[in-house]
């Protein structure tokens, strides 16, 4: 059996590097796209049953009652998981929480949110309750995926 060169080691490496990155691309491309998608969904809809309704059914409340559905289909979906896959999923849930504690921190502190909301302190405080809940979800994610790695450990006798 050939052993690989380090220059044939770099060169599959760089190979995968860039098929990952081409995959990555393209997959937040299709997930923008489904925003868009779900976007114009809920603002047809919302105009549809606005309009049937006569406007007897403010806007606010049919995606505020979307919004409590989403809770329920995604409390019953993440149950449903099987445990081999709690771990990547908590991986995603922490990459997700991640770019709220960004959006959170440019809500709360940085100047360039105050020229752009005109300095709303309810921002500022709807900023600050995201930086903690997604501080406290990536912390847990983190506490949940080190436990369930440590019970694929051997244990040490005594």
């Amino acid at each position: 059996m050939a052993s690989m060169t380090p220059e044939d080691a770099a060169a599959a490496a760089q190979a995968a590097a860039d098929t990952a990155k081409s995959a990555a691309q393209t997959a937040g491309e299709a997930a923008t796209a489904a925003q868009g998608f779900a976007d114009q969904a809920a603002d047809a809809i919302g105009g549809a049953v606005h309009a049937a309704t006569g406007g007897a059914i403010d806007p606010f409340v049919f995606r505020l009652a979307i919004f409590v559905l989403a809770i329920f289909v995604g409390y019953y979906v993440v149950w449903s998981v099987t445990p081999a896959l709690h771990t990547p999923l908590m991986s995603v849930t922490n990459a997700i929480s991640s770019v709220i504690v960004v959006g959170a921190l440019l809500a709360v502190g940085v100047s360039v949110a105050d020229a752009v909301s005109g300095g709303s302190t309810l921002s500022k405080v709807f900023g600050f309750l995201a930086l903690i809940l997604a501080s406290v979800n990536i912390f847990g994610g983190f506490l949940v995926t080190q436990r369930m790695l440590a019970m694929y450990k051997k244990k040490e006798k005594a």
